[in-house]
């Protein structure tokens, strides 16, 4: 289905490390895109004699992997090759940032003279989120709408914001360059107005840089490091997608108390985001500060018991289902969700489990037809094959549910609106998630320079608004 496999690719790469009084680990998955366009970065002891720092970054890249790719091996050397004075002491922070922002801005340039992306053969984009750590300051870098995210004191102490085409900031560059935002995207196409890369956008004669359609200028927020900080969580949209910052930090703080494997609760994080729905491509990166949760002895038999409880309760399932057959997966998956579980995973919840029951519901059925990917693929198995229209309409309404959380009406009315300004031709090209081409990246870029706007379809039920 367009830029989607029939089955999600679940293989992950994970790592992790230590040092300088932090402990990392980081998980990434391709999922159901045809291509894994994620990058990330994790430097622990930076070089100039910044031993005591540390850079941490996830890029997500759209219409290809070019640009994130190459960011994830040459941005840090870009912000630490500027000139600026990178000290540990308060007076040093406006220079540390001034530096990060020519980083930015250098290596945007250095790619604009890149054979494959000045001759236009090669169109791709990148987010860009990071946390570069001091001894004594957490600077937090963002350009797009990949997030990070500070767990202090047990709660979110600061998040990044999205740079997405209708903040009015935003908003008022883009129309200040000739454009303009419809259907909540760049000249109706891009869905982030902050990027490095996308050099169709970066064309408008007597505008700088930063004035551009799409800018590559980073926002830095800077934050004193105190004892209660616990943890930072880097990710990209494929994983806000389907967790809010407060459900990422609660999931994230009870899994630390029950694991001190980084890996394993990065590897968590992705399955469960899966689990929930994401049809991204999804990265972490979780960077524990001295502050961090420990094991509880009290949370690993809270956890013990909630597993015990689970299998036993698909035994159940599986052991009364008498004239009517053993229940398929997803039918067993749906009338547990309907109980009353207690002690599941806080912003994770059943997902976070699918793993037990299905280990479980396996052991007990192992003469079970494919059950396939779960949910996701039982529903397009419903709808029939991948050419069949209903399947692409559920798949849209699906991509414009995660999209337009929240703003449904607004979104709907200004795009029937452009529809019917434009007539049919309009609707030309209109694949899943209202995308404008076949190459589309996932967050309505095409893959030929910005056309005309098509309108998505209308939205479905109600999802979650604390999505972005």
């Amino acid at each position: 289905m367009g830029a989607f496999l029939d089955k999600p690719k679940t293989e992950k790469h994970s790592a992790h490390g230590d040092g300088n009084g932090l402990r990392y680990g980081l998980s990434s998955m391709q999922g159901w895109r045809v291509e894994m366009e994620d990058a990330h970065t994790a430097v622990v002891g930076l070089p100039h004699g910044l031993t005591d720092w540390s850079f941490f970054a996830v890029y997500d890249g759209h219409a290809g992997s070019r640009v994130a790719n190459y960011c994830s091996g040459h941005l840090l050397e870009h912000i630490l090759s500027g000139g600026a004075e990178f000290g540990s002491g308060p007076s040093s922070v406006e220079g540390v940032k001034d530096g990060i922002r020519s980083g930015f801005l250098n290596i945007d340039e250095y790619m604009r003279n890149f054979a494959d992306l000045r001759q236009g053969l090669d169109r791709s984009g990148s987010t860009a989120v990071c946390v570069l750590l001091s001894p004594t300051h957490l600077y937090f870098i963002n350009c797009g709408d990949s997030r990070a995210v500070l767990c202090r004191d047990s709660k979110v102490g600061f998040s990044t914001q999205d740079h997405k085409p209708c903040n009015p900031r935003e908003k008022e560059r883009i129309q200040n360059a000739g454009g303009s935002v419809m259907i909540q995207r760049v000249n109706g196409s891009l869905a982030v107005s902050r990027a490095l890369g996308d050099y169709d956008y970066k064309c408008v004669d007597g505008k700088g840089p930063t004035e551009q359609l799409v800018s590559p200028e980073p926002e830095v927020c800077v934050l004193e490091r105190v004892v209660e900080d616990e943890f930072v969580v880097l990710a990209c949209d494929g994983i806000w997608d389907v967790m809010s910052n407060e459900e990422l930090c609660e999931f994230v703080r009870s899994r630390l108390q029950v694991c001190d494997d980084l890996e394993k609760v990065c590897n968590s994080v992705v399955d469960t985001c899966l689990h929930k729905g994401s049809r991204d491509n999804m990265s972490v990166v979780l960077v524990c500060l001295p502050g961090a949760p420990k094991i509880s002895e009290e949370a690993v038999k809270k956890e013990e018991e909630l597993d015990k409880n689970l299998e036993t309760r698909v035994e159940e399932l599986l052991g009364n289902c008498g004239e009517a057959g053993v229940p398929d997966l997803v039918s067993v998956l749906r009338t547990i969700a309907s109980e009353n579980i207690p002690n599941l995973p806080p912003g994770g919840g059943l997902a976070s489990k699918r793993s037990v029951i299905e280990a479980v519901y396996n052991r007990l059925n192992p003469h079970r037809e494919e059950e396939g990917g779960g949910e996701e693929e039982e529903e397009e198995s419903e709808e029939g094959s991948g050419s069949n229209t209903a399947a692409h309409l559920m798949e849209a309404l699906r991509q414009f549910r995660l999209h337009h959380r929240g703003q449904y009406c607004s979104v709907l009315e200004e795009t029937l609106a452009s529809y019917r300004l434009g007539g049919e031709s309009a609707a030309e090209g209109v694949e899943e998630g209202g995308r404008t081409s076949d190459d589309d990246d996932g967050q309505g870029r095409p893959a030929s320079p910005p056309s005309p706007p098509s309108p998505p379809p209308s939205p479905a039920a109600a999802e979650p608004e604390d999505a972005p």
